[in-house]
């Protein structure tokens, strides 16, 4: 499965997702951090907009940060901090290594429950393990599955019966057991 945040593109879907994952981070990690990192790019917008709803919803200031996909060569953040944000391989070891921080966690939007590289684990499991820090969702396909199996909206069932069995089987072989 593949969870598209480039689909939030208006201004009222953005806020929405923002205090979303401002509620999950909050009730999964509380408010002993400092800065939300988005990867370049479509974790930029979503960082930005997390930053805003947790200073409107909880009354702390959190600062952003991102990285680029390319290097920059002038100005004053002139270096080489980059990645393409495709992968925690990628993304973990230029954070750590661009200032001396400390990975309170992970959140993702969608908790896809398919296992990992290993074969066994989910992969936010893998990560958590991998890299010892925490790693949360604000759903899980499972969530997902059962609020829209069903049900009606804007005059369409959006998981039927036949996408519903479409989606057992497909678990059935790579989700998590």
């Amino acid at each position: 499965f593949f969870m598209n945040a480039g689909g939030y593109v208006t201004g009222s879907q953005l806020k929405r997702l923002g205090e979303y994952y401002a509620k999950a981070i909050h009730d999964k990690y509380g408010d002993d951090f400092d800065v939300l990192f988005g990867p370049a790019y479509k974790g930029i917008p979503l960082s930005v907009v997390t930053a805003i709803a947790y200073s409107e919803l909880y009354g702390k200031e959190i600062r952003y940060c991102s990285d680029r996909k390319e290097e920059k060569d002038h100005g004053a953040d002139k270096g080489s901090f980059t990645t393409s944000g495709k992968s925690m391989e990628e993304t973990v070891p230029k954070v750590r290594g661009a200032a001396n921080v400390e990975i309170v966690g992970l959140m993702v939007s969608l908790n896809r429950m398919e296992v990992g590289k290993g074969g066994v684990k989910c992969a936010l499991e893998e990560v958590k393990d991998l890299y010892g820090f925490e790693t949360n969702a604000i759903v899980t396909m499972a969530e997902v599955v059962e609020y829209l199996y069903n049900k009606e909206i804007n005059g369409e069932v959006i998981i039927d019966d036949t996408l519903k069995a479409a989606i057992d089987a497909y678990y059935e072989q790579y989700g998590t057991k």
